[in-house]
């Protein structure tokens, strides 16, 4: 009841403060709301992975005989299982999921692999906390962030496994994706409550191009007005001109 207690007010503060859009931590310069913890289930992760690594010794001993070359194997994989497992880092950011790891390679000795990954929250349909039947048994699960859009294939999706408290994890992400709607669907309504906003310009620079052009309007009607004057006037002269000639 106490362990429970203890997760139920750790999920309610991490919430209020994402609420109240405040950052928690610093981490090289990014403002970090949430950022899991996968120190604990160390023992657990690496006494997972060793017993699916014997399985499949195992099975291919009887099958090939290679089995034998992966049971010599099993301390350097212990120790690779180990190195990655220290190395994992996942946070969230106020626009995106963050996830790093160095990890080393088959054979140590020449070398570690390096992996960051940032989703950004936009993108996120969901955050899936999964348990397979051998997990159960070492009490591990694994966390799915689920793309938007198009359905991908799982694989394509970001897979992290051993988080300590994977549901904790979730409700960070969702909480902070729901924010981010909310601002968003604000600035929608707002755009298109004012049409000043929504056309980018302010009324008195809608109205004066339409009086420049009414002023040059009129001035070109005058013009033309002026013109046809000027024309009746010359035929009025020529028809005075011309009648003392015909009388």
């Amino acid at each position: 009841m106490g362990s429970r207690d203890e997760g139920v007010v750790e999920i309610d503060y991490l919430e209020r403060g994402l609420l109240e859009g405040r950052s928690e931590i610093e981490n090289g310069g990014e403002t970090v709301l949430y950022e899991a913890s996968f120190e604990e289930m160390e023992e657990k992760y690496v006494k997972y992975h060793t017993v699916q690594w014997v399985s499949y010794s195992l099975l291919l001993m009887l099958a090939w005989g290679i089995g034998l070359l992966m049971l010599v194997y099993i301390p350097v994989r212990r120790y690779v299982l180990r190195k990655d497992f220290q190395s994992r880092k996942l946070y969230l950011t106020p626009d995106s999921i963050v996830y790093k790891v160095v990890r080393p390679v088959p054979f140590p000795c020449l070398g570690t692999l390096k992996k960051e990954k940032h989703v950004l929250l936009p993108s996120v349909a969901d955050v899936i906390i999964e348990q397979g039947f051998l997990q159960s048994f070492f009490g591990i699960y694994s966390v799915r962030i689920e793309n938007v859009g198009v359905r991908r294939p799982q694989n394509e999706d970001v897979q992290i496994q051993g988080i300590a408290n994977p549901r904790a994890f979730r409700i960070a992400v969702l909480t902070r994706l729901s924010e981010l709607r909310r601002g968003s669907l604000s600035r929608q309504v707002l755009l298109h409550d004012d049409p000043n906003m929504r056309m980018g310009s302010s009324p008195t620079a809608r109205i004066s191009p339409s009086r420049s052009m009414g002023r040059n309007a009129g001035d070109l009607i005058l013009q033309k007005l002026e013109e046809v004057e000027g024309s009746v006037k010359r035929v009025q002269r020529l028809i005075e001109g011309e009648m003392p000639s015909s009388v």
